[in-house]
């Protein structure tokens, strides 16, 4: 069995009631908007042009964001392979917000566009191909957030030299339901430098800056 190594929570990033966190600081809060304008507000506070951003469904548009913010500064892609940082993300209602827009457009004409976001997955691929992260990747759907299962699959891949690096969190959304919490996870210490435990874990989902 290969021995337990150390590793960090270096950054986070949790999107929710149209708040944006990084770092357990706010860095936005805009609540007279709706689901769609504030993810566009915040791809617009980003600054960054990047087009297909405007073609994905609200839960990879989620997804993306709170990667784009999580890695903000962190310089990741430039210490560690592609191949060694992997993403890892669950939620509870996989990909049903947008599986019910596209069951709608059935009724007159399908959608294509819609119906390449029916699966949950589909956000880790969304930030991978936005980063060239080429490493493991997995989605899980559970009824709520397993802190211990995300802090066992993740560092088994850290133990096991699969990845040096990697996000994972939860990703959830239906209708003006949503929450979105990303751990940027490493082996060495930097950032904030958080033990990548599972009490850890749980203190960051929880803590929402009031």
């Amino acid at each position: 069995m290969t021995p337990a190594t150390e590793s960090y929570i270096t950054a986070t990033t949790v999107i929710c009631r149209n708040k944006v966190i990084q770092n357990g600081r706010e860095i936005l809060n805009l609540p007279e908007e709706d689901l769609p304008g504030f993810l566009l507000a915040v791809y617009r506070n980003l600054e960054v042009q990047y087009p297909k951003f405007h073609k994905m469904d609200l839960l990879s548009k989620m997804g993306w964001l709170a990667a784009e913010c999580l890695l903000d500064g962190s310089s990741l892609n430039q210490r560690v392979s592609p191949q060694r940082i992997g993403v890892v993300l669950s939620n509870a209602n996989s990909s049903l917000d947008t599986d019910l827009k596209y069951f709608e457009t059935t009724r007159v004409m399908a959608s294509p566009a819609l119906f390449v976001y029916t699966l949950p997955n589909i956000v880790t691929g969304e930030i991978c191909i936005r980063h060239g992260f080429k490493g493991e990747n997995a989605f899980f759907v559970q009824e709520e957030f397993d802190a211990d299962l995300m802090q066992q699959y993740m560092s088994q891949l850290i133990n096991n030299n699969i990845l040096q690096a990697g996000i994972c969190g939860w990703v959830d959304l239906l209708g003006q339901q949503y929450k979105t919490v990303l751990f940027l996870v490493e082996k060495e210490a930097r950032g904030l430098a958080q033990p990548f435990n599972t009490a850890n874990i749980i203190k960051n989902f929880t803590t929402e800056n009031g």
